[in-house]
């Protein structure tokens, strides 16, 4: 890639990514160190919008690495959870809907609204955006493979059924890159309340491994994505199309209340 073209894409990532909160008074809730599989999604704007709250609509990016996309799939390895002075919390693996909003009528109010989830954690379900329930079964699994003279190549398993029968499964080897350095502040809304938001301060190495839009190589050595059942059935009615394979390799979030 060339670096003007590198340039770009790290512009329109910090701000696509970036929908920087207001600063104001918080209270800070947790820390986490994490490891995370994105998908961003184009699915049925009819079938996200039953899903949404009155007043809230998609905020689509017509432009760069997201371009059209109105909803994330994010699978999540919690390594670390730490409470606000430092004491260790626990750890958490789960998988949630997250789609890029605005509310309607103007651009003041903007962000990501969480639609759904599933945790094995069950004392997190529903959890703070009242959308999450607790795993039937999962199993998670990544691997790292490195040898001399070789790329270095990973493989991760991420599979999630909830109670309601709702399954995400994902599993896929790729060629790892070295990841781009992002930070973020961003609102994150419930679509069960949307009163309900937490402020997310982000640092994470974002590494775009396949993408519809811009111009990355294509790393992803094999892919299986499996979605259906649950509240999100609608949203997989064959339409749906996967624009972007990203791996964040390090993600470090710092939760706070407004």
């Amino acid at each position: 890639m060339r670096a003007n073209g590198a340039a770009a894409i790290g512009a329109a990532l910090t701000t696509l990514i970036g929908l920087t909160a207001a600063a104001h008074a918080q209270t800070l809730l947790e820390h986490s160190a994490e490891v995370r599989m994105q998908l961003d999604l184009a699915v049925s704007p009819a079938a996200l919008k039953a899903l949404l709250p009155d007043g809230w609509e998609p905020f689509v990016a017509t432009a760069g690495p997201a371009k059209d996309c109105n909803v994330r799939l994010i699978f999540v390895d919690r390594v670390d959870i730490d409470k606000p002075d430092g004491a260790p919390a626990g750890t958490e693996q789960m998988v949630y809907f997250a789609s890029p909003i605005k509310k309607t009528g103007g651009n003041e109010m903007v962000g990501q609204m969480v639609v759904d989830g599933i945790t094995n954690n069950a004392k997190n379900a529903p959890g703070p955006f009242k959308v999450y329930q607790a795993a039937a079964s999962y199993h998670v699994a990544r691997s790292t493979h490195a040898a001399a003279g070789g790329p270095i190549e990973n493989e991760d398993t991420w599979d999630f059924t909830g109670g309601d029968g709702e399954h995400l499964a994902l599993h896929l080897t790729y060629e790892r890159g070295v990841a781009r350095k992002l930070s973020a502040e961003t609102k994150f809304f419930s679509a069960a309340d949307p009163n309900t938001y937490q402020i997310w301060k982000i640092d994470q190495g974002l590494d775009i491994m396949r993408n519809a839009t811009v111009p990355v190589k294509d790393r992803v050595k094999t892919f299986d994505f499996k979605a259906s059942g649950g509240r999100v059935a609608k949203l997989f009615d064959g339409s749906e199309r996967v624009l972007s394979v990203d791996a964040l390799h390090w993600y470090n979030l710092a939760v706070s209340s407004p």
